[in-house]
């Protein structure tokens, strides 16, 4: 048997008001004048003064606004990367991503493209990618999507939504600061956290499970329900344990996956622009017969907060949307192996698919 052997993210820093330390870290990353640093940061923060103005600008260096609306695309990749290739004089010091999970994957992303040739798209899968990416730097701005931590960075592309899963596509450093989690509404900070839930329900009920992924998924969980359920928490107390909730969730499927919330969300995602964190919890909301114990935990979850979930979203689709969103759940085949075991297609059919999405 042949072990995979993963990178981790090999520098992070952790502390309330870390973010100012950015200027130290960055600097000996410098390559010269020419070579700016290029600041990817989420729309919501185009006039936030807070965070901008301490964005260590120097130089050529350049911020460029990303809009999150929509979950991240190959031809937004593509397209950023060649901005970058015509601005910049010589290849950037480094992509630096601020931001939640849209921003920290298209960071990834442009960090591998600018090294690689053609299109993003090109590289969804695994292992597809043979060249060292640019440093790259995350620093997420809400808690739960793992992206920090994560070996992908998942993409919609002309034909699927898939990940750029590679060895080169884990940050060369993450800064970790819970402050910069505050004024996140609370139905975006309930969605994403329950991404991180999520993770550890699919990982630790899964046909991969293994001592590695078992150990980050129970404390992941454990945080989760001290965060979301179980209450007595100061803000700040909340905000540092879900940040450690979300990396521990992302490294969770490290040596094991996701399962059948992501997969199916992933449809969502790809037909009618669903959001991953929402699509997670509108498809999760559905899947007792997978998770029974997790699922009930989950809607106790959501009556504590108040959380109505939308309905209806499939409502008025076509045969053809309908069979759309099965092929690309159904290419997951890693998720659906994790979740049903490895014959997982004589249980995992069309028709079984698509009575699940008609619930939504």
């Amino acid at each position: 048997m042949k072990y995979k052997n993963f990178p981790m993210v090999p520098k992070v820093v952790f502390g309330r008001g870390c973010f100012s330390q950015l200027d130290e870290i960055l600097m000996p990353k410098r390559k010269s004048d020419e070579a700016p640093f290029i600041f990817l940061v989420d729309g919501v923060f185009e006039n936030d003064n807070w965070i901008l103005s301490r964005i260590p600008l120097l130089f050529n260096d350049q911020i460029i606004f990303i809009p999150t609306d929509e979950e991240p695309k190959t031809d937004q990749v593509d397209a950023l990367v060649e901005k970058i290739r015509q601005d910049a004089t010589q290849m950037p010091s480094g992509i630096i991503g601020i931001g939640g999970g849209t921003v920290m994957d298209i960071a990834k992303a442009v960090s591998i493209m600018l090294t690689s040739q053609g299109s993003s798209a090109d590289y969804q899968g695994w292992d597809l990618v043979k060249n060292e990416a640019i440093y790259h730097v995350g620093i997420p701005t809400i808690s739960g999507t793992g992206a920090e931590v994560s070996r992908t960075t998942v993409l919609t592309g002309p034909d699927k939504k898939l990940g750029i899963n590679s060895d080169y596509t884990p940050f060369d450093q993450v800064v970790l600061d819970p402050e910069l989690t505050k004024g996140v509404p609370k139905d975006q900070w309930f969605y994403t956290g329950m991404d991180c839930y999520i993770h550890c329900i699919e990982s630790l009920n899964g046909t991969y499970l293994n001592a590695f992924s078992q150990s980050y998924g129970e404390k992941a969980q454990e945080l989760c329900d001290e965060v979301f359920y179980k209450g007595n928490l100061t803000t700040e107390e909340a905000q540092d344990k879900l940040m450690m909730a979300s990396w521990h969730g992302g490294m969770s499927i490290a040596y094991s996956q996701v399962g059948v919330a992501h997969a199916m969300s992933y449809g969502l995602s790809y037909l009618l622009g669903t959001k991953h964190g929402i699509g997670n919890c509108i498809v999760f909301d559905h899947l007792e017969e997978f998770y029974p114990e997790g699922v009930a935990q989950f809607k106790k979850m959501k009556e504590k907060h108040g959380i109505v979930l939308p309905t209806g979203l499939c409502a008025n689709l076509t045969d053809a949307d309908f069979d759309t969103m099965i092929n690309v759940s159904m290419g997951m085949d890693p998720l659906w192996e994790n979740a049903c075991g490895k014959n997982w297609k004589d249980t995992i059919t069309p028709e079984k698919l698509r009575s699940l999405y008609e619930k939504m």
